[in-house]
């Protein structure tokens, strides 16, 4: 299974990126889909999570501005994100976790870079 993640950018405060990460190979099907971010110097962290349909959960300081989505049928999930701020510049990671026909997978994207100036 491989993941392409895209999007990324440089914005300035206030404004806005969508994010979206591609999942592809042999999936049968598909548990959870997350976004995760790293800043320099500091550790990776959860910043949005999908598991099912519905069940979504964020990390507190992106709660009310970032939205993380899925389209099922294209195995993609994405990450609406407004109001950004400086603070939000990281390196963005998406994870992808399910079963392919033989085995589960749980496989990292290759990072996207996002860029808040103020």
């Amino acid at each position: 299974v491989q993941l392409q993640a895209s999007g990324g950018g440089m914005v300035q405060a206030g404004g806005s990126l969508r994010l979206s990460c591609a999942a592809s190979g042999s999936i049968s099907s598909i548990n959870f889909m997350n976004w995760y971010r790293q800043a320099p110097g500091s550790q990776r962290e959860l910043v949005a999570a999908s598991n099912g349909i519905s069940r979504t959960a964020y990390a507190a300081s992106v709660k009310g501005r970032f939205t993380i989505s899925r389209d099922n049928a294209k195995n993609t999930v994405y990450l609406q994100m407004n109001s950004l701020k400086p603070e939000d510049t990281a390196v963005y990671y998406c994870n992808v976790g399910g079963l392919t026909r033989l085995s589960t997978f749980d496989t990292w994207g290759q990072g996207t870079l996002v860029t808040v100036s103020s």
